[in-house]
């Protein structure tokens, strides 16, 4: 259990470090004034996430450890929404494409409610 936290926080340490770095990438280009480092970090984790959920599908080329550093990890700290993208596609894998848009619609709609509470509410204290 403790060498499995390790794994995870020491794979998040690098995922979280990799973002900071490649969502630099906001402050320096603009793409149709939307934050493309933020992007860019959510499509190439999303990638990432995928390959190698893939790979521990068709072989035992990933340990349990390893999945848990690259994909938990690594991913996690990366951009957790990887985890998301991953969580949809399970879903139309096993053909439930109603709860795929129920989770993607609440997952954002709700994340955006959230966001704008967390925000009013720090105005208020």
């Amino acid at each position: 259990m403790i060498r499995n936290i390790l794994l995870i926080g020491t794979g998040g340490f690098i995922g979280s470090v990799a973002r900071y770095f490649v969502s630099r990438l906001n402050l320096t280009m603009s793409l149709f004034s939307i934050p493309a480092g933020t992007l860019l970090v959510n499509i190439t984790g999303s990638f990432i996430i995928g390959f190698l959920a893939g790979l521990s599908d068709r072989s035992t080329v990933l340990s349990t450890e390893a999945r848990l550093f690259l994909m938990v990890g690594i991913c996690g700290g990366f951009t957790t929404f990887s985890s998301f993208t991953l969580e949809n596609l399970t879903l139309i894998h096993n053909g439930q494409l109603l709860q795929v848009v129920i989770y993607s619609s609440l997952s954002f709609l709700l994340g955006m409610l959230a966001v704008f509470a967390g925000y009013v509410l720090s105005n208020v204290i």
